[in-house]
């Protein structure tokens, strides 16, 4: 994967298919791979919040990522999230990835322990320069607990640590503000922007994200319609804005099927993993629902809930 250019595009966050016991179940998930690419995606990101990678072990996150690898066949860059608490641990992923034959690395702030800005420099610093792959920071400050600052991934991408960013802080201002300051739509006033890529993970201002000068998205509903995410992504870039809006707005109402856990009885991850999961297994794509223990399955009328969204977005016939 080169360097010269940045990524852009849609890069679906890979869901992890577990089998009824919890194993990864590699035959859905290679499945699960050629649904994305044959709907025109850009990339695939593996192990990330979607993937579930929090969730699994070592060996299940080396199964998953070289599942993904050998069913990508180069076909589109793979990148993989090698997320963790510490640099130390951060560097064992890395090195698993490199020889997993993953194209780029995704990596967030360290987390559990409080960290200062410079910590976090050195972190990136230290994981890029130890595993000779292009690195993208991870804004998740929900997760994290520390928010990625606009002068930190400038100084970040200029000095060429940083590769690119996907941005899910949920913060459209603070990313408005650091399109500005790399570049935006029309190039800085102080010299020509690095080779970066900013990918939103706001899957429902896609078009506003893109019009401001946003590389791509990374969207966990991608999973479950990439084609539709890749109409939104060309309209845009054609300048089909009406067209844009209602591919943006047929997604959006698609997005409800997260909410099909009840709030009192789930967690909002486990809704909105388990929708996806469980829509992907009602489109033929997996085997299972499963999600990672200690998350909630969805029970029936939750599903329900789901496959209702699926034909309401035309991804199955209205019965």
């Amino acid at each position: 994967m080169s360097t010269s250019q940045p990524l852009r595009g849609v890069v679906p966050p890979v869901c992890t298919p577990l089998d009824a016991s919890g194993e990864v179940d590699t035959a859905s998930l290679a499945r699960l791979v050629e649904h994305l690419v044959g709907g025109g995606v850009h990339g695939l990101f593996a192990l990330g919040s979607s993937g579930e990678v929090a969730f699994l072990t070592d060996r299940q996150r080396a199964l998953a990522l070289n599942t993904v690898v050998e069913a990508a066949a180069g076909r589109v860059p793979v990148l993989a999230g090698v997320i963790d608490t510490t640099t130390p641990r951060v560097l064992v992923h890395a090195e698993e990835a490199r020889r997993a034959g993953a194209d780029a690395l995704v990596a967030t702030a360290p987390f559990y322990a409080r960290t200062h800005p410079r910590e976090i420099a050195a972190h990136f610093r230290t994981v890029r320069s130890r595993v000779d792959l292009p690195l993208y920071g991870y804004d998740l400050p929900v997760s994290v607990h520390s928010k990625l600052s606009t002068a930190l991934v400038r100084e970040l991408a200029e000095d060429g640590t940083l590769a690119g960013l996907k941005d899910s802080s949920g913060d459209e201002g603070s990313l408005r503000r650091l399109l500005v300051a790399l570049g935006g739509r029309h190039g800085r006033a102080d010299g020509p922007a690095p080779a970066f890529s900013i990918l939103t993970g706001s899957e429902l201002t896609v078009d506003a994200a893109l019009l401001a000068g946003a590389d791509g998205v990374v969207p966990g509903l991608g999973n479950v319609d990439p084609a539709g995410y890749v109409r939104l992504h060309d309209a845009v870039r054609a300048g089909d804005l009406d067209r844009a809006v209602r591919e943006q707005e047929r997604l959006v109402a698609l997005f409800g099927m997260v909410d099909a856990g009840p709030e009192a009885e789930m967690g909002r991850n486990s809704s909105a993993i388990g929708a996806f999961k469980h829509a992907l297994r009602l489109l033929g794509v997996l085997d299972h629902g499963t999600t990672a223990a200690p998350q909630i399955p969805l029970d029936d009328a939750c599903v329900a809930h789901v496959e209702r969204h699926l034909r309401g977005a035309g991804l199955l016939p209205v019965r």
